[in-house]
Order: C-alpha cells, then sequence, then structure tokens
C-alpha cells in the first residue's frame, strides 16, 4: 500500500507533530491549568506523557510501520481478524472527529476574518454576541465546507506534494508566531501574576488531587492524539531506518512545547484583562471570548496580536485535520484501490454530511467531542498497548531492532507498554464513561 514515502524523517516528525499540535494546544492546556493545580498539574502531564502516552505512540508507529497498511486492515495484518474492529474503530474515531473539528476550524477562519475586516468587540457582551452568532447558522456551516475543502485540497495533493510541504512550511511558521506572541505577552502587566497563578505555582497537595489527576491525564492523551489511527496511517510511509522512539520522543516534545508556550501567551493575557471567569469556564470561551475581549483594550496593536493569534491557531488545526482525513482516505485507497483524489473527496463529503448535526448545535458538538474525542480515542490507545504488548510483542521488538534501537531502550518501553500503559489508559476509559452517563 505505502507506495508513497516521506521526503525525510524529518518531514515525517513535523507532519506527526502537526497531528497531535492543534486547537486543543492552544486553549485546552490553559483551562485545564487554570482549573487548579499550576505546577502540579504540569508535573503529573509530563509524568503521563513520558510514561503512559510516549510508548503507546511508538506502538502506534511500529503498527503503522512493520504492517505498511492502512489503519483499518494494519490490525488485522499483525493480530489477526479478530482485531479488525479495532480497524473500523480508528476509521470511526478520526472520521468523527473531524466531522466536530471542521466546524471549530470554521469558528476560528470566521473569527480571523471578522478580526481583519471589522476589528475586535467593544467589549464582552459584544464578544459573546458574535460567538453566538459564529456557532449557529449558514456562517457555522460555510465554515465547516470550507474547511473541509482545504484539508481535502491538501491531503490530494499527496504525502509529498500535500502534507509534507504544509507540515514543513506550516509548523516552524506555527512556532514563530506562538513565540512571538509569549515575548509580547511577557511584558503585558499582568504577565508576573499571569504565571505565577497558572505555571509557577506548587502545592504538593495537588500531586494527589484526583480533579488535577484527571485534568492532566485527559491533556496529555488527548494532546498526544494517539489511539485514532493518525500516527499509524503516517507511519506506514516511513523508511526501515527511522528511529521510532526517537521520533516519538521529537513529537511529544514538540507538542508539549506548544502547549506550555501556548500557555504563556494565555495566562498574562487572562490576569491583565481581569478573565478569570471566562476562561474557568469553558475551553471555548478562552479563545473565542476572553482574548478577543482583553485584545480589544490594546487598540490597533492588540488587534495585529488577535489577527496573529488567530492565524497560528488556524495552521494548527488543518495540520490536524489533514492527518484526521488521512485515514479514511488510505483505508479507501488499499480497500477499493481508489486513487487519492476519489478517496479524499468521497471522505470529505461524507465527512461534511456527518458533522451537519455538530454545526448546527453546540450540545451535538460536546457529544461529538466526548465520545470520539474521548472515549473512542482512549479505547484506540487501550487496544494499541493490548495488541503491541501482549498479543504481538514480538512484531514490536523486531520493528525496535532493525532500526538500531537500544536493547535496553526496547525492554523499557515494552514494560512500559505491558504493566502502566494498560491500567492508566483503562482507569482513564472508565472515568470517561463515568461523565459520559453523568451528561
Amino acid at each position: 500500500m505505502a507506495k508513497e514515502q516521506w521526503r525525510s524523517g524529518l518531514g515525517f516528525v513535523l507532519a506527526a507533530a502537526g497531528s497531535a499540535v492543534g486547537l486543543g494546544n492552544l486553549w485546552g492546556f490553559a483551562y485545564r491549568a487554570s482549573q487548579g493545580g499550576g505546577g502540579a498539574f504540569l508535573f503529573l502531564y509530563l509524568l503521563i506523557v513520558l510514561v503512559v502516552c510516549l510508548p503507546v505512540l511508538v506502538a502506534e508507529m511500529v503498527l503503522g510501520r512493520s504492517t505498511g497498511s492502512s489503519p483499518l486492515l494494519a490490525p488485522v495484518n499483525a493480530g489477526g481478524r479478530l482485531w479488525r474492529p479495532m480497524g473500523w474503530l480508528f476509521v470511526l474515531a478520526a472520521s468523527g472527529i473531524l466531522a466536530f473539528y471542521a466546524v471549530l476550524m470554521g469558528w476560528t477562519g470566521a473569527t480571523l476574518v471578522q478580526t481583519l475586516s471589522q476589528g475586535l468587540p467593544s467589549d464582552i457582551d459584544a464578544a459573546e454576541a458574535f460567538f453566538a452568532g459564529l456557532s449557529g447558522g449558514r456562517s457555522a456551516l460555510i465554515g465547516q465546507l470550507l474547511s473541509l475543502a482545504v484539508t481535502g485540497a491538501v491531503v490530494a495533493a499527496g504525502i509529498r506534494g500535500g502534507i509534507e510541504r504544509l507540515s514543513r512550511w506550516g509548523l516552524p511558521l506555527l512556532f514563530v508566531l506562538l513565540i512571538g506572541l509569549a515575548i509580547w505577552a511577557s511584558g503585558l502587566d499582568g504577565a508576573a501574576e499571569g504565571y505565577r497563578t497558572f505555571l509557577l505555582r506548587w502545592d504538593s497537595a495537588e500531586l494527589t488531587n484526583p480533579t488535577t489527576i484527571r485534568n492532566a491525564f485527559t491533556q496529555a492523551f488527548f494532546s498526544i492524539g494517539t489511539g485514532i489511527g493518525c500516527i499509524l496511517a503516517y507511519s506506514a510511509y516511513l523508511d526501515r531506518e527511522a528511529r521510532l522512539p526517537r521520533e516519538a520522543a521529537a513529537v511529544v516534545g514538540m507538542d508539549t512545547a506548544v502547549g506550555i508556550v501556548a500557555g504563556m501567551v494565555t495566562f498574562p493575557v487572562v490576569m491583565s484583562f481581569g478573565l478569570q471567569e471566562v476562561i474557568s469556564g469553558s475551553t471555548l470561551g478562552t479563545i473565542f471570548i476572553a482574548l478577543p475581549t482583553g485584545l480589544a483594550s490594546l487598540g490597533a496593536g492588540g488587534q495585529v496580536v488577535a489577527v496573529l493569534f488567530f492565524a497560528l491557531a488556524l495552521i494548527a488545526a488543518l495540520t490536524s485535520a489533514v492527518s484526521l482525513l488521512e485515514v479514511p482516505v488510505a483505508c479507501l485507497m488499499e480497500q477499493l484501490s481508489w486513487s487519492r483524489t476519489r478517496a479524499v473527496w468521497v471522505s470529505t463529503a461524507l465527512i461534511f454530511v456527518a458533522g451537519l448535526p455538530a454545526a448546527t448545535s453546540m450540545a451535538v458538538l460536546g457529544w461529538m467531542d466526548s465520545v470520539f474525542g474521548g472515549l473512542l480515542l482512549i479505547l484506540g490507545g487501550l487496544l494499541l498497548a493490548l495488541l503491541l504488548g501482549w498479543v504481538v510483542p514480538g512484531r514490536f521488538r523486531k520493528d525496535l531492532s532493525e532500526s538500531s534501537t537500544p536493547l535496553l531502550q526496547q525492554r523499557l518501553l515494552l514494560v512500559m507498554l505491558r504493566w502502566v500503559s494498560p491500567p492508566v489508559v483503562a482507569t482513564g476509559l472508565v472515568i470517561s464513561v463515568v461523565d459520559l452517563l453523568k451528561g
């Protein structure tokens, strides 16, 4: 299946990091850190990423590269026919996430256009009124459609010509914009207080606080994004020489850096403009209401900052969206022998239809986020750990050995994949199910 290949290992790392870095990094980290925890939240987040998420990410890369198959058939080729439902889970999760994610992309694009053409809202009421109009009706549908059309155009251009090219300019540009905004934010009056309140505050009691632990787990697992088949699909185009643990560590490092630096932008703005209640109220409130309101008081300078912020948010959204679309596209190309172009536009059309309820109802969007971006994602991660850790550990070791991964590193990863990741991920799955049933 994998006739195409990445031009280089860097291309793969940037594309995989682009898959992980999304809108959730820009506001999810800030929102969950604001729920309490401060430095303790950050410590727990990093611990979970390294001990739980990293081994599962390596496992997903191994499954993709060793089989060279699409997310639909890779579990079957590795573990046999009993694992076919896992392949369908990947397709369902990636398509379901993109269905509502395209709506969020549309909102981001509309906010960028609004800021460029008409400026920022004059106060919090105006921001809330704009967001209310943005999140429903014809504008939401147009934004969703345009977002999917651009995503489809990138994926249709192929691995090298589309996805890798986007990642090579998109990720560096995203980092430059983000670092520039963080430097600007450090000069705000409330910067020091923002850092102290959200990042530098240390309370040991928070290390055992169930809410802080759950928030850290949620942010870590959802931020890395393993378990939905995107990294698996990308890894099928990898050569045998790439050292997967090193590539996985680079992806995790970039993703974590974006979350932390985004927090260094958001927290000073929140403290400087007294928007604590808005940010702690909802994740969407942070990016679409709190930031525009705060920046409006800075006049023309605030408008420039807002344009840069929503531009980088759009880049982050697009790099994630193309990885999500590649999952059903790769499956159709392999299963039905379709051309990439045909697979892209059929998938895009079906996902647009599936996302229509989310475009017209905030309640449905929230439900889709919980099910596809929560429940199915965690279940996919658990199945990856079980398949590569217990059912076919020989495949895991063989693939890593062939790419010259040190034996000690192989053993350590396998121990974590077998004994640490499954119980922790299973706990997260139970929590998600309970939360969904309560909702």
